[in-house]
């Protein structure tokens, strides 16, 4: 049954239309395949000390600017093609951000070369299963856990960059590896159910 926006829902989408359709359809749900993963880890590292409202706004720009995240395509960028897309206004034009992009691209096919799936890599930190926590309060939603600090250490290990403890976290929500819900919202049972029958 499609939500009625008397639904009660966490607080942080606001009123604002894309942020709430995200909310309700994307956030929290568990997802495994693996460049859909990486996708989600870099867009997370363009939200560094800025707001998910701004990365949402501009993420279909950033895919076409991109390549569509393929690491493949991302892991050829040179000096020219950075060069580029930071004079190119509809993305993120922070230099840092953008290298990082590119060289989370050469250390996801340098990890995957291992013969291990970037998807299992990710899940065992969580034992392989989403994580279900029972948040009455958004003020009870830690900015970080021990499960996002050591898979910190081991994306950085991997040479993976802006992947810190926070950042972390955010694409662990983001990508279901962790329901943080608050329990009285609508989707902390859907996205759970979801968690369960991904398992069967």
């Amino acid at each position: 049954m499609p939500a009625t926006p008397s639904d009660p829902r966490c607080g942080w989408p606001g009123d604002d239309p894309q942020m709430l359709a995200y909310h309700d359809e994307e956030w929290g749900v568990p997802v495994y395949d693996s460049r859909e993963l990486f996708e989600h880890l870099v867009l997370d590292g363009f939200q560094a000390g800025l707001s998910w409202r701004l990365v949402l706004r501009r993420r279909a720009h950033l895919r076409r600017a991109f390549d569509g995240f393929e690491p493949e395509r991302l892991a050829r960028y040179d000096a020219r093609k950075i060069a580029v897309l930071l004079r190119d206004p509809g993305i993120i034009r922070n230099r840092q951000k953008v290298q990082a992009a590119v060289r989370n691209a050469r250390a996801y096919l340098k990890l995957c070369s291992s013969g291990r799936s970037f998807s299992e890599f990710l899940w065992q930190f969580v034992g392989g299963a989403p994580k279900q926590n029972r948040r009455r309060a958004l003020r009870e939603i830690p900015p970080e856990s021990r499960e996002s600090r050591a898979l910190s250490r081991a994306l950085t290990e991997c040479g993976f960059a802006f992947v810190g403890p926070t950042i972390v976290y955010a694409f662990m929500q983001a990508a279901g590896l962790v329901n943080d819900h608050v329990v009285r919202c609508f989707r902390h049972r859907e996205v759970a159910d979801l968690a369960l029958r991904s398992r069967a």
